[in-house]
């Protein structure tokens, strides 16, 4: 029996894709989260076989929740299971080395399978989103723009954003124009909108 746990904050969604995966013989759904910030209490709780990961979720982001699981929890396996697969967000997920990225609205037959196949010890990578995210490239933005413009991304201000980061106001204007410009963006927050759309923050 694989044991699974499913983070989403749609809670409609979630307990859909639990009832839906617990139909099936050889999995079981151990614990469910809603927010980014309860997976790893829940992993450490319920020590699932396979965590299924949302991108887009309050606290920290699938992502970033799928890095410190593999610091921490190695053996459990972690498929990103989407709306929609962002460009940025596949090579992300490579770098987060997840075992799968799925997307939502495949059959439920089909995530699955990507499941044992993932237990299995197989990568399981939904080949559209591959294709869409050689198409679209890496992110033109250096670390430290990406940085500066997430900080950003929630309308704080220059001084703001230079006490969290602990940087001077000139370097976290400079970094934001140079952010601005690389994106072909009008402001701040639509660089932010731009590189949020492609996966890039």
């Amino acid at each position: 029996m694989t044991t699974l746990l499913i983070a989403d904050d749609q809670r409609m969604v979630r307990e859909a894709l639990a009832a839906l995966l617990g139909m099936e013989a050889d999995l079981e759904v151990v614990a469910q989260c809603a927010r980014g910030d309860e997976v790893v209490p829940a992993v450490r709780e319920s020590r699932p076989d396979v965590a299924l990961l949302d991108v887009d979720m309050p606290g920290p982001d699938g992502l970033e929740v799928a890095a410190t699981l593999n610091e921490e929890f190695p053996q459990v396996k972690i498929i990103i299971v989407t709306t929609y697969g962002r460009p940025g967000w596949v090579k992300r997920a490579m770098d987060a080395e997840v075992d799968g990225f799925m997307v939502k609205d495949a059959p439920v037959e089909h995530l699955a399978e990507g499941i044992r196949r993932v237990m299995s010890g197989l990568r399981v990578i939904d080949p559209e989103l591959v294709v869409e995210s050689s198409m679209h490239g890496a992110s033109p933005l250096t670390e430290r723009e990406t940085d500066v413009l997430r900080a950003a991304a929630d309308g704080a201000s220059v001084d703001e954003v230079a006490a969290t980061l602990f940087l001077s106001a000139g370097t976290v204007r400079n970094r934001l124009s140079a952010a601005i410009g690389k994106t072909n963006a009008r402001n701040r927050a639509d660089a932010a909108r731009i590189a949020r759309d492609n996966g890039w923050l």
